[in-house]
């Protein structure tokens, strides 16, 4: 018996040891990507930065391995938590040099039936760096709000996508909101930053022929539509949502985080507030499967397959066919279900007149 509550003690202590191993390793690697990607000055000086942080570590293990196993514990224990302590100093900001398609923030006015969104982008693209940029003033009359789409848009793996969300209205009018991480000038996306407060969130509003036919004629990314089973009520209360979200950024920036705050996570929240009781989803963070999710849920148009819904909402054909023609967003939804006749598109005075 004696023997036998030896051994389970020696396994228990070895587990343990192990546990502990690895959440020091992982706090480690987790250190060295914090001070790359967030310490101060170069990239040469960040460098530096990482080796003194791994000489840290090292030395602590050294501790360990001669004997002194509470004595390395605790030295790491106060460098990490004095990392922790520099970390919770990086605060998000709206006021760094953006790059110039997200230099503004989208700004909404709810009034009765009349929404009026500041910084609607409208830019004409000619390539991802080239463009003739545009931020307008639109006002939307929501007792005309028809339909809502969401738009997946994939350009390497088939298991992501980014998503953004599209109103339309019977007028003929659509604005597009797409929740997008607010790169600096001089940056580019980043899977791995986005765990490590590289980048802001930021909600945009822009027109179609902005904000899709970036993604399907310049990028030449592979984009899908998809007609979204939402009443009335809920399509005016999401809508509301979005201008919420957006008015809550200018006032209290927050971090883009690559599963926690991206673009599919946020639109999950907020619809959430209007429809209790939607189910967690791995498909929320791997958001190339989010039409199986949302199918799941009675959100897709009833009596087609998704298969079926996928293969007439690809509109990447489509949108190169009409490029900048001002009925680019009847277009690029002729086929789809849903949209089997399509108003004339106003303009945006003749719409709220």
């Amino acid at each position: 018996m004696e023997q036998r509550r030896g051994l389970f003690a020696r396994t228990m202590l070895w587990i343990g040891s192990v546990l502990v191993g690895l959440v020091v390793i992982g706090s480690v690697v987790w250190g060295a990507f914090a001070l790359f990607y967030q310490g101060p000055g170069s990239e040469p000086v960040r460098y530096l930065l990482v080796a003194l942080w791994l000489v840290i570590a090292l030395g602590c293990a050294y501790f360990g391995w001669q004997g002194r196993v509470w004595l390395a514990l605790l030295m790491y224990a106060v460098c990490f938590a004095a990392l922790l302590a520099w970390w919770h100093t990086i605060l998000p900001r709206n006021d760094r040099i953006w790059a110039p398609e997200l230099s503004e923030m989208t700004r909404g006015v709810v009034q009765g039936d009349t929404a009026t969104l500041y910084n609607v982008r409208n830019f004409d693209w000619v390539t991802e760096t080239e463009f003739h940029p545009r931020w307008e003033t639109r006002q939307y009359d929501l007792s005309k709000l028809s339909s809502v789409d969401m738009l997946l848009s994939y350009w390497g793996s088939e298991a992501i996508a980014h998503t953004l969300v599209s109103f339309g209205f019977s007028t003929g009018e659509f604005v597009t909101f797409s929740v997008e991480i607010r790169k600096e000038k001089h940056e580019s996306f980043s899977e791995i930053g986005g765990f490590f407060k590289q980048f802001e969130n930021s909600v945009v509003a822009a027109d179609e022929r902005d904000i899709v036919r970036l993604r399907t004629n310049v990028r030449k990314e592979d984009v899908y539509l998809y007609r979204i089973n939402m009443p009335p009520a809920a399509m005016r209360s999401l809508f509301q949502a979005y201008v919420e979200e957006a008015n809550a950024l200018i006032d209290q920036p927050e971090f883009y985080n690559t599963v926690t705050a991206n673009c599919t996570t946020i639109v999950y929240h907020m619809v959430a507030r209007i429809i209790p009781g939607l189910p967690m989803d791995f498909r929320l963070l791997l958001s190339g499967y989010l039409p199986d999710y949302i199918a799941r849920v009675g959100g897709l148009m009833e009596g087609y397959s998704v298969s079926d819904l996928k293969a007439a909402g690809r509109i990447g054909p489509r949108a190169l066919a009409a490029d900048q023609a001002l009925d680019f967003s009847n277009r690029i939804r002729q086929g789809i279900p849903g949209y089997e006749e399509l108003p004339t598109p106003l303009s945006i005075n003749q719409a709220m007149n």
